[in-house]
Parts: structure tokens; C-alpha cells; sequence
């Protein structure tokens, strides 16, 4: 079972896709959660989550006080999931759920970019290419797409190497979870710090 960890919601279960997904689990989500509040990038925050399956990383941040939730997700039978999570949580005045592939959406948000990103969920499946996640993380680092403070947090295999980060955008923090490898990255800007 999925639940959201916190928050105005917290508590609550949600329904996953029936095949094709894995969920992150609780204790993966809340250690990615308690550090993304110390970062303070969670209040009033715009979240883009991609590869979003049941959109468990997106409901998770509107229920901590993101303003503006958008999960993308290729499969149909997955977004399908979503909305019904969206639905049940009560969740509609602030997430959009939009069926495309990442890749693609991100290269849209690119052409030209509009309002900047605060935080961007990448948690694709482990067979997903390194290349076609490069891609999609070149699209994101495009001048623009994030503020300057945003976080991109990336979930992979921790039998996967490390992603390659366009040169806009520098790792920050990473842990391994068991099976689970977290990275976190910020834009690499003029006032960058390196650290948070």
C-alpha cells in the first residue's frame, strides 16, 4: 500500500497502476521529503514530476504546500491512476495530470520557457537508457526552465551509474536507500554555492 507520508493529506492511501510502475517507497519518500524541507524549496512551490506513475513524489508535495503540482506520465493507464488519486485527495485546485512522454514535455517547456520550475521529480524506470535521461535532463537545465534555486532530484537503480548532468546543473547530495540511488542537483548559476 501507498500513502502520503505528511501534511494536509498525510496519512491518506492512493492507488497505483496495476503493472509497469514502481512506486517509491514510504521511507525512500520521506527521507527525500525531510530533506527537500531543508532546503526550503517545498512552500508555494511549482513541481513538475515526470515518469510520474501514480504520482505518489507530486501528491506527496502538494500535501506539503507546493502551489502548483504537474504530473506527466507516458502511460494512459497510469495518468489514469493519478487523476483518480488527484480526485480522492481532493488535490485538483493544484495538480494537473498530462499524458506525454518526459522527454518531449521537457523539451516543450524549453521552447520558450515560461514561469521557472522550483522542483522537478525525475523517477524513471530503472531500464530507462542513460542517454534518453540525459536528454531529458539537458532540456530541464535550458536557461530558464528552472529558477536558480530550484532542485532536480533524480531517482535511479543503485546498480545504475550516477546520471550525467548537463553543465548547468551540479550534483549536490546523494544517498542509497538498499536498491534506490537519490541524487539531487541545482542550477549551477553565477551565486551558485555547490552546497546546501
Amino acid at each position: 500500500m501507498t500513502r502520503i507520508v505528511a501534511g494536509s493529506v498525510g496519512g491518506r492511501s492512493i492507488e497505483v497502476p496495476p503493472k509497469g510502475t514502481r512506486p517509491t517507497s514510504d521511507r525512500v519518500r520521506e527521507a527525500i521529503f525531510s530533506r527537500l524541507e531543508h532546503y526550503g524549496v517545498l512552500d508555494g512551490a511549482w513541481v513538475l514530476d515526470l515518469y510520474a506513475g501514480s504520482g505518489a513524489l507530486g501528491l506527496e508535495a502538494a500535501s506539503r504546500g507546493a502551489k502548483r503540482v504537474t504530473l506527466v506520465d507516458k502511460s494512459r493507464v497510469a495518468t489514469q491512476v493519478a487523476k483518480r488519486n488527484v480526485a480522492a485527495l481532493g488535490l485538483g485546485a493544484v495538480v494537473e495530470v498530462e499524458t506525454e512522454d518526459a522527454r518531449r514535455y521537457a523539451a516543450r517547456l524549453a521552447q520558450p520557457p515560461g514561469e521557472a520550475l522550483d522542483l522537478v521529480f525525475l523517477d524513471p524506470p530503472y531500464d530507462l537508457p542513460e542517454p534518453e535521461l540525459t536528454a531529458v535532463l539537458t532540456h530541464l537545465a535550458t536557461p530558464g526552465v528552472l529558477n536558480e534555486q530550484a532542485i532536480a532530484v533524480v531517482e535511479r537503480s543503485a546498480r545504475t551509474p550516477e546520471p550525467t548532468w548537463p553543465d548547468s546543473l551540479q550534483l549536490i547530495a546523494n544517498k542509497t536507500y538498499g536498491e534506490t540511488a537519490v541524487y539531487y542537483a541545482e542550477p549551477q548559476t553565477e551565486g551558485f554555492r555547490g552546497v546546501r
